[in-house]
Formats: structure tokens, C-alpha cells, sequence
């Protein structure tokens, strides 16, 4: 496979701390670059980082002697450098909206795990194993943004990640309503127990705008290439409730789901545990084996024991069941960080890689 010097933009917040632990023996992605605020230019990566370095493993060497660069007033020299970014920046909606194009009108794809540009309609919301076909919007972007080899891909919200991926193989049964509970871990908000002490004990039923994209996002990314534009499917109506609990990472949720076709239990549970998508066929190297993993016992899953299930890039599923207000319910649990955040986007990239839309520079 081809080889790719990739950076990160917004390398000393959480997700971009995960971005590192995940390139550092990368395959086919040389991290070289890494960008931040301009509090944090100019420092080797260790001193920027300091204290907030977050992650179970030390700072790779390598990495950690880097110099960060201003990911604004470095713009040009970063997207000049690499074959690609991926940005997780902290900054305000308008202004991450701004950061991406302007990479991107530089020539320098991204892929991004910020939530500004995922309601633009030509930027396609990946999940590689649902919608991997999205990518074919990629060249109507060029077009708008006026680029050659530039464009923006985003990964949707972790809240998500856990029951889109198991209620998509049930779309053809005709999935007409879902409900979801979701119970989200405190490093979706760049949080730690030392950082978070008002968590301890306790439940916070409150994540701003949280809500709103677990309803609407899955619209997007089951919708389709059309007039170059996604267009966000009509249905299922989803309703979601977004609670933040006391667990370091891993998001779980509580899923109702209405059919309009009969389906034993047996067969739903055969659908999860044969699915495959794009990133199986393809043998990305992100990919987990198996996507979705049912627990027949009734205990399971459970955060603690199955979040880093296949390098925390799967989905656990569990106590599927009739329910009598909807046709089914069960539970299912997926890694925030890796799944939902930093490991998709990786995944993502490794998938416009493998489809040529993004190639090493000349």
C-alpha cells in the first residue's frame, strides 16, 4: 500500500491525543506534523501536552519531540507538508467551519472529527461500513471549493456510533420509529475522573446538542448521493435521550426499535453477527474483523469488559428482546475515542486511501 505523511490539527486535546496513540505505528500513515493553538506553537509536544497527556501509554518518543506548529497562522506550511490531516480542533463552530475549508482550498484533504461541517451537504459523513458509496460526493465538493486534490470528510457524533450500526442491518424489515438512551462516558467531553470531580458518584442528564445530532445525523448518513448533494433520508423517526455517567470512556445505549416486518430474534441476532461492510471487504487495517458482536448473556455487554473489543473498533450488542411498546429492544455499547472519534476517523481515511481519493503528493 501506498505510504502517507498525514498531521493533526489540534493535537493536544483529547481526541488528538488518541489521533497520536493510534499513528504512531500506523501502517501507512507517517504522523510528521502536529498543530495546535498558539499557546501551544512552538513547544516540543511533550511541553505543550504537559500534564493533559490523558492516555493509558506514554508520548512516543518520536512524537513527543516533534515542534507544534500554529494551526492557523501555519496553515500553508502544514497543508503543504503532509498528504492529509485530520483535525480536531477546539475552537467555535464558524470558526472550525473556516480552519477546514481553508485546508482544504490549500490542497490539503481533511478528515475531520468536529461536528461544524457535518450538516454541509456535499461533505460526506462516513461510517465505512454503512455508507462507505458516500465518497462519490467528493468530487461535486471539488468543484464547489474550486480544488484539485482538497476536500473535507467528516466522522459523525460518538453518540451514535453504538445503535446506527446495529439497527442498519434491520433497514430492509422496515425500520419505521427508534428510541435511544444513550449513557455517555467523560472523555467525550475531554474529561478525566481528576478533571471531572463533580461526575464521581453521579449522573449528568444534560450533553448540549447531543440530543439533536443522534437524532438527525443517522438521517444523513443513511440518505443518498443525489444532484451533487447527500440528501438525508426521510426516516426512521429517532428520538434520543443523552445522559453523561461515571465511566471513563465507552458510550452505551438503550434501543428501541419499531419494525414493520416480523423478524424472529434469531434472525436479527444471525444479521449482526454475519454483517459485513466496505472497510471488511477492503481489509482496512483499522477494521475490526467482525463488526457487530452479540453477548448472549444477559449481563452483557458491559462497559469495562467488551469497550475495547477488537481494539475498541467494534460494536457489542446485547439483550435483544420483544418488547411491548416497540417491536425490539437490547443495549449495545461502542468506544467513544476509537470507534466514535479519533479510530473512525482513522478507518475513514484508510478508506479514501484504498478508493483513491486521496493520493500521496507528487
Amino acid at each position: 500500500m501506498k505510504q502517507y505523511n498525514v498531521g493533526i490539527v489540534g493535537a493536544t486535546g483529547m481526541v488528538g491525543q488518541r489521533f497520536i496513540t493510534l499513528l504512531a505505528e500506523h501502517p501507512w500513515f507517517n504522523l510528521t506534523t502536529l498543530a495546535a493553538s498558539s499557546r501551544s506553537a512552538g513547544k516540543k509536544y511533550r511541553d505543550a501536552v504537559g500534564a493533559k497527556w490523558a492516555m493509558s501509554v506514554e508520548i512516543p518518543e518520536r512524537i513527543a519531540e516533534l515542534t507544534v506548529l500554529d494551526a492557523t497562522a501555519d496553515a500553508e506550511k502544514i497543508a503543504s507538508s503532509v498528504d492529509f490531516v485530520f483535525c480536531a480542533v477546539d475552537m467555535k463552530k464558524d470558526e472550525i467551519k473556516a480552519l477546514e475549508e481553508r485546508y482544504a482550498k490549500l490542497e490539503c484533504p481533511v478528515i475531520s472529527n468536529n461536528s461544524a461541517n457535518r450538516g454541509t451537504p456535499d461533505v460526506p459523513m462516513i461510517v465505512p461500513e454503512i455508507n462507505a458509496k458516500h465518497a462519490e460526493i467528493i468530487p461535486a465538493q471539488r468543484k464547489r471549493l474550486g480544488t484539485k486534490r482538497g476536500f473535507i470528510a467528516v466522522k459523525s457524533n460518538c453518540s451514535l456510533q453504538s445503535y446506527v450500526p446495529a439497527i442498519h442491518p434491520l433497514m430492509d424489515l422496515g425500520v419505521k420509529r427508534a428510541l435511544a438512551c444513550t449513557y455517555q462516558a467523560i472523555s467525550g467531553a475531554g474529561k478525566t475522573f481528576e478533571t471531572f470531580p463533580e461526575i464521581v458518584d453521579n449522573v449528568i442528564p444534560f450533553i448540549g446538542g447531543e440530543e439533536e445530532k443522534s437524532e438527525q445525523e443517522p438521517l444523513k448518513i443513511w440518505g443518498e448521493v443525489k444532484g451533487g448533494e447527500i440528501v438525508p433520508a426521510a426516516g426512521p423517526e429517532i428520538t434520543a435521550q443523552c445522559l453523561r455517567v461515571p465511566v471513563s470512556d465507552g458510550h452505551m445505549a438503550a434501543v428501541f426499535v419499531e419494525l414493520e416486518k416480523d423478524a424472529s430474534m434469531e434472525e436479527i441476532i444471525s444479521r449482526w453477527e454475519n454483517y459485513k461492510g466496505r472497510a471488511q471487504e477492503l481489509e482496512l487495517p483499522s477494521a475490526p474483523k467482525q463488526f457487530l458482536h452479540y453477548f448472549r448473556e444477559d449481563n452483557l455487554p458491559q462497559t469495562k469488559l467488551q469497550r475495547n473489543l477488537e481494539n475498541g473498533m467494534a460494536v457489542s450488542i446485547g439483550r435483544l428482546r420483544p418488547d411491548s411498546q416497540y417491536s425490539i429492544k437490547f443495549v449495545c455499547l461502542s468506544h467513544n475515542t476509537l470507534r466514535g472519534a479519533a479510530g473512525g476517523a482513522v478507518l475513514m481515511a484508510e478508506l479514501l486511501c484504498a478508493e483513491g481519493y486521496i493520493e500521496p503528493r507528487a
